[in-house]
C-alpha cells in the first residue's frame, strides 16, 4: 500500500513530464481511478508517517489548500519502486528496427555498471559483447530512466539499427522470423 501511495504522488512529476495530451488524460485517469480505491483513514495514517520520514512535505497554496509533494529523499524512494517495475513493451509487429544499448562505464562506478547490465538481462536484451546489449522493442525512456537512476548518462549510448551482419541468429532468439 506505501508503495503504491508514494508511486501516485510521484505521478504527479511524470504529468508535468509529458508531452504528450493523449498520454497525460492517460495517466491522469489511472491515477484517478487508483486514488479512489485506497481507503481514506488509510491513507492519512500513510501519509503522516510518510511527512515524519521526510518523503513528503505539505505546502499551502495561496486559494489556501494544501499540497502534498515529494521530498528529493521521496522522489529517490519512488524511482527505486519503479526501477523494479519497468517492462518493455513487446510489440505485435516489429519495426524492423534494432535497439542497442552500448556503454563504457569506468571501474569507479563498477556497481552500477554491472546493476546496469543484471537489469538490461532482465528486460530481455541479449548480450551481444560485455557492453553491448540487443533488443528488437522501442525502449528509449525505459533505457533514459534507468541510465539516470544509476547515475551514468555520459557512459550510456542508445542507438536504434536497421541492419547488422548476422541478424538472423537475433531474429530467431526473439522470435521474429
Amino acid at each position: 500500500m506505501k508503495q503504491k501511495i508514494i508511486l501516485l504522488l510521484a505521478s504527479g512529476v511524470v504529468l508535468g513530464l509529458t508531452r504528450s495530451p493523449r498520454n497525460y488524460f492517460k495517466i491522469l485517469r489511472g491515477v484517478a481511478s487508483e486514488w479512489e480505491e485506497i481507503e481514506r483513514r488509510r491513507l492519512y495514517s500513510i501519509v503522516k508517517e510518510f511527512y515524519q520520514n521526510r518523503l513528503v512535505d505539505f505546502k499551502e497554496k495561496e486559494n489556501g489548500t494544501v499540497e502534498i509533494v515529494l521530498t528529493k529523499d521521496g522522489c529517490k524512494k519512488a524511482l527505486s519502486f519503479k526501477i523494479d517495475e519497468i517492462k518493455i513493451k513487446k510489440r505485435e509487429r516489429w519495426d524492423g528496427k534494432w535497439r542497442i544499448v552500448v556503454f563504457d562505464i569506468p571501474e569507479k562506478k563498477k556497481a552500477a555498471r554491472e546493476a546496469l547490465r543484471k537489469k538490461l538481462k532482465d528486460l530481455k536484451f541479449i548480450e551481444l559483447q560485455k557492453s553491448i546489449f540487443i533488443n528488437p522493442y522501442e525502449c528509449e525512456d525505459e533505457i533514459d530512466f534507468i541510465v539516470e537512476f544509476f547515475q551514468i548518462r555520459l557512459y550510456v549510448r542508445y542507438l536504434r539499427v536497421e541492419y547488422f551482419t548476422n541478424e538472423e541468429q537475433l531474429k530467431i532468439k526473439f522470435g521474429l522470423i
